[in-house]
């Protein structure tokens, strides 16, 4: 572990954040990472450190691509349960009713809810 160079800006006030994104690199052993925040349509903080590789041979920058992975799953529950609750969307209804394409290679009965609990068995 050790320092990262951290670059980047915190608005006045969230100097917390950078001294939080910083100790993970000393303290909790991150390779390299970013983090922006906006507030109310605002950047106030936008920090990038450490290394886009494992072997630590290439700096992170402010413009490093990463593959995201699972991080609409939250943002996409939320949006999912808002439809449901405004009864634009039935979790017991087959998925093709709402996209029909996905009806193909036996999927026309897989329901919405096993698409939100990971239990389709989809990549």
């Amino acid at each position: 572990m050790g320092a990262a160079t951290v670059s980047g800006h915190c608005a006045p006030g969230f100097d917390g954040v950078r001294e939080a994104f910083e100790r993970n690199f000393s303290e909790h052993g991150d390779v390299g990472a970013a983090v922006a925040v906006t507030v109310d349509g605002e950047p106030v903080v936008d920090l990038w450190g450490g290394h886009a590789d494992a072997g630590r041979t290439r700096a992170w920058q402010r413009d490093t691509l990463v593959n995201v992975y699972s991080t609409t799953k939250g943002m996409t529950a939320l949006c999912a349960h808002l439809l449901v609750d405004r009864g634009e969307l039935d979790l017991n209804a087959p998925v093709a009713r709402y996209w029909p394409e996905f009806a193909q290679a036996g999927k026309q009965d897989l329901p919405v809810r096993w698409l939100l609990s990971h239990r389709a068995g989809l990549v």
